[in-house]
């Protein structure tokens, strides 16, 4: 089953795992109703919360263990799993294909399990937890390009029946977060920016956002959470067409913008 689609999901703040005000938490229990009805063999997730120095996959042969990455959030939080299947044969696949494409450092971790960046919007979107999930880290010491190119090295996964997804978050600076108060204009003026840019296909100047986009380092002081949707964009294909699934913003500078790409090759 060949699938068209990969995908950029907004994972915003670790609340999302409990707090069911947060719109996009909704948008993500409906995932299977209202956005992606296809089974996926197995799940490629690149989650903004694990960065290495080269790409590395996480190889389990059981069960991913949970990571409660995250500090000072309300007890039910960290007794939250998601026992999700290891993929190991994927993430051999992964590094297949990035060192086919020139990725010649590919490590394995066979540890290392989900970070909250991986399971907390999985929870949401496949809580059966019965989909093999592999996950593969983002390279904050390199650029957009770069990850647009670890993304085209993986788009022949997508005719395996992977789905691969990007997690991150759209604008996130959270230093500059606010709970009181109205959405930040320049974190408004990004995001925007942003959804102009992918639904007009200018995928370049997305690989290029820190020379293209308005307050592009405010609202990534760290690009660890865009890098992931690059990686999204380049499995999807020059030719693929973007769409906006999902458009909010939290505390005042924390978007949940999420898009879906569909690749126009036959």
């Amino acid at each position: 089953m060949a699938l068209k689609d990969t995908f950029y999901i907004s994972h915003g703040s670790p609340t999302l795992s409990i707090d069911e005000s947060i719109p996009a938490r909704k948008f993500l229990e409906k995932w299977k109703k209202d956005v992606f009805e296809q089974r996926p063999t197995s799940i490629l997730i690149i989650s903004g919360h694990w960065d290495t120095a080269v790409p590395t996959v996480n190889v389990i042969q059981t069960i991913n263990d949970t990571i409660y990455d995250f500090y000072g959030f309300p007890r039910p939080m960290y007794q939250l799993k998601y026992p999700a299947p290891g993929a190991p044969n994927l993430a051999k696949r992964v590094k297949e294909l990035l060192n086919k494409s020139g990725f010649n450092r590919v490590a394995e971790d066979e540890k290392r399990g989900l970070d909250h960046g991986a399971w907390v919007p999985l929870m949401l979107m496949y809580p059966e937890a019965d989909i093999p999930v592999c996950q593969l880290s983002v390279q904050s010491n390199k650029d957009g390009t770069y990850h647009y190119n670890l993304g085209k090295a993986l788009a022949p996964l997508k005719d395996e029946g992977v789905l691969i997804i990007g997690s991150g978050s759209a604008v996130h600076n959270l230093r500059a977060i606010s709970h009181h108060g109205s959405v930040a204009p320049w974190a408004l003026e990004f995001d925007n920016w942003l959804k102009d840019a992918l639904l007009e296909g200018r995928y370049e100047d997305v690989n290029h956002y820190e020379q293209k986009a308005p307050h592009a380092r405010k609202a990534h002081p760290s690009p660890d959470h865009f890098y992931p949707l690059h990686v999204a964009i380049g499995a999807a294909g020059d030719d693929s067409k973007a769409k906006l699934i999902h458009s909010s913003i939290e505390h005042g500078t924390l978007s949940y913008a999420s898009y879906q790409f569909t690749s126009n090759s036959n």
